[in-house]
């Protein structure tokens, strides 16, 4: 399930990063904060993202508690790395882009918005912490891949 979770992660950010983000960057910044405005709502709202969200990470740390306790070292010791790279993709997430994400929000309507300032310094930001979360969360998913490999040698075979 850790594997999944990470995955959905990891997956998400790359798809903002290599479709939804360039595809916004064609429009005006009125269009552009009208989109992340109501994908930030979507997400906010769903209660399966959130689900996703947190619990990659718990199930992840879960997976290293057992692998340790069952004696499995080295497992272990990839999945405590890919839980702490997902810890650092969460602390970029709820230190810089959910109050980046608040900060458009603030702005009401982007079609009645007086000043979109706030939109250039969104982008530049929020489009660079999206990169690292994705590379945190691809990070992530490769340890949790090689312990899916080491645990697999662990395994008699029937």
């Amino acid at each position: 399930m850790s594997v999944i979770g990470v995955g959905l992660m990891a997956g998400l950010f790359f798809a903002f990063d290599v479709s939804a983000v360039p595809g916004l960057a064609r429009t005006d910044d009125r269009l552009y904060a009208e989109a992340m405005q109501n994908f930030n709502k979507a997400m906010d709202t769903s209660g399966l993202f959130v689900l996703v969200f947190l619990g990659a990470l718990a199930v992840t740390v879960a997976v290293a508690v057992i692998e340790y306790r069952k004696g499995r070292r080295t497992v272990a010791l990839r999945a405590g790395a890919a839980a702490a790279l997902h810890v650092v993709a969460l602390l970029v997430t709820f230190s810089v882009d959910i109050p980046l994400n608040n900060e458009l929000a603030a702005i009401g309507d982007p079609a009645k918005a007086r000043d979109l300032s706030v939109v250039d310094e969104f982008k530049g930001i929020w489009e660079t912490t999206d990169i690292m979360r994705t590379l945190l969360c691809s990070a992530a998913l490769g340890c949790l891949a090689h312990c899916l490999k080491l645990h697999g040698r662990g395994t008699p075979v029937s």
